[in-house]
């Protein structure tokens, strides 16, 4: 059954096999009408109805009578009055069904129980819809030719780009020769190859691209910048509350990556947003300062289950509590028992020496955590911060921290994001100032650098072993 959406609805070219939640909350008469309305409907075919709870208007009415009132087989939890989560999923399967309706209410369900039916439904692939809502499961394009994984996020802000150039590092490094196709909401109107395995991307080569319009500081250019590898630069807009994008180009850069001199393709996403191509495994990216609520509840555990190695990134005061990071590895290793899960910080990394000099640093890291990165570059870098910007992605604030510092600096050390080119090393370069862009190192808590390092080979393994076996 083919769906295709609209700014109306649906059009359905075919008979869809609908499941619908019933509750105790309404008489069985009224439950049965709506029912009877929708089988009338001549693209609806009701298989089966599932009751998640209440009895208010069901008095001493039996399981047997339900059935036989409502005129359809209906299927029961083991308790009457608690929603049958795990009853739901093996009933999407068993009737193999198109769509899941939900005619239930209040007070049997409200926003948080709604959410977890609807990552139920949308993990099976399958739409969720109610009276007045829809939600859609992620459009996936198959087309890749190569072994992939995708790399997504819970949100945005929480290193997704550090990880995926770590990462496509770590996968370079063991010959398993990778492509990154990225996509930005600054990304080319058409995919875009930077062959960062040719070229030398100094300050003066980022100033000329920005210069012809090129927004030289997307992810597709920090990644070819920091793993020296080929990639693909593509651009989205818009991001839905499940990670669909309303436009993106990326089906066209994956196509691409069909055709360029590479044996394995990462696929990075985008904020929150998830790339629409299908891939043979998922790196899952969550960010410890994030609210919880974000995580624990909404689309976050949808996303969570599609990981096969998660990363939790920053964790560390004051981003994150000891108790905050154990809370949410407990989480993520219930919801998903098969997942890695490896807590991390992040560390900067100069690409260049700075040794004896005087640093102004821009970064997108917060406030609160930059008396840290400062110690770490001086003690590390034997460098000197003398000023430091956390507002390279708020181009009037960054201007006016580094009118304020640039006096006393012999460097701008930048990563380079937002307004790192057009911004820090354009006001840098006409300052007389020396450019080093900056990397960030997940660091893992508690470990060794080579737990993550071979947990994303593992990962790369088996999605090679997938490809092979489709």
């Amino acid at each position: 059954m083919i769906i295709a959406t609209f700014s109306g609805g649906l059009f359905v070219d075919s008979l869809r096999r609908m499941i619908c939640l019933v509750d105790g909350e309404h008489y069985i008469p009224v439950t049965k009408s709506a029912l009877d309305t929708l089988d009338s409907i001549e693209y609806n075919e009701i298989v089966a109805v599932i009751f998640i709870g209440g009895t208010e208007k069901l008095r001493e009415v039996s399981e047997e009578d339900i059935t036989e009132k409502l005129e359809r087989k209906v299927h029961f939890g083991p308790d009457h009055h608690k929603i049958p989560y795990d009853l739901i999923n093996e009933k999407i399967a068993e009737y193999d069904a198109d769509v899941v309706m939900d005619l239930s209410d209040e007070p049997i369900v409200d926003y948080s129980k709604r959410f977890k039916i609807a990552n139920i439904v949308l993990s099976r692939g399958i739409p969720y819809e109610g009276p007045d809502f829809k939600f859609f499961p992620l459009g996936e394009h198959d087309i890749l030719e190569k072994p992939s994984l995708k790399i997504l996020g819970t949100g945005k802000r929480i290193g997704k780009t550090a990880v995926s150039a770590y990462a496509a590092r770590v996968i370079h490094q063991h010959n398993y020769n990778p492509c990154v196709v990225a996509m930005g909401r600054g990304g080319p109107e058409e995919p875009e190859i930077v062959r960062g395995d040719e070229i030398k991307i100094t300050p003066q080569f980022l100033m000329e691209q920005s210069d012809k319009g090129i927004h030289a500081a997307s992810d597709h250019w920090e990644d070819a910048l920091m793993s020296r590898i080929l990639t693909i630069g593509c651009r989205r807009c818009g991001g839905g509350m499940v990670g669909e994008v309303f436009i993106t180009n990326m089906t066209k850069g994956a196509k691409l990556a069909n055709e360029v001199d590479a044996e394995f393709v990462i696929l990075e996403g985008s904020g929150a947003a998830i790339p629409p191509v299908r891939t043979d495994k998922h790196i899952v990216l969550v960010g410890a300062n994030q609210p919880l609520i974000n995580i624990e509840r909404f689309f976050g555990p949808f996303r969570v289950e599609l990981a096969d190695l998660v990363v939790i990134t920053m964790c560390e005061m004051p981003m994150a509590t000891p108790e905050k990071v154990e809370g949410l590895e407990k989480f993520i290793r219930k919801i998903n028992p098969e997942a890695t899960v490896i807590s991390t910080v992040f560390r900067p990394k100069p690409l260049d020496d700075m040794e004896g000099k005087n640093v102004l640093f821009a970064t997108t890291a917060p406030e609160s955590i930059q008396s840290v990165l400062i110690e770490y570059l001086e003690d590390n870098y034997r460098c000197k911060v003398v000023g430091t910007t956390p507002h390279l992605s708020n181009r009037p604030l960054l201007q006016k921290d580094i009118e304020k510092h640039i006096d006393e600096a012999d460097v701008m050390l930048t990563e380079l994001k937002a307004a790192a080119v057009d911004v820090a090393t354009k006001d840098a370069l006409e300052a007389g100032l020396e450019v080093i862009y900056c990397d960030n190192i997940p660091i893992v808590v508690d470990g060794t650098d080579e737990i993550l390092s071979q947990a994303i080979l593992n990962v790369v393994d088996d999605a090679i072993e997938s490809f092979k076996n489709k």
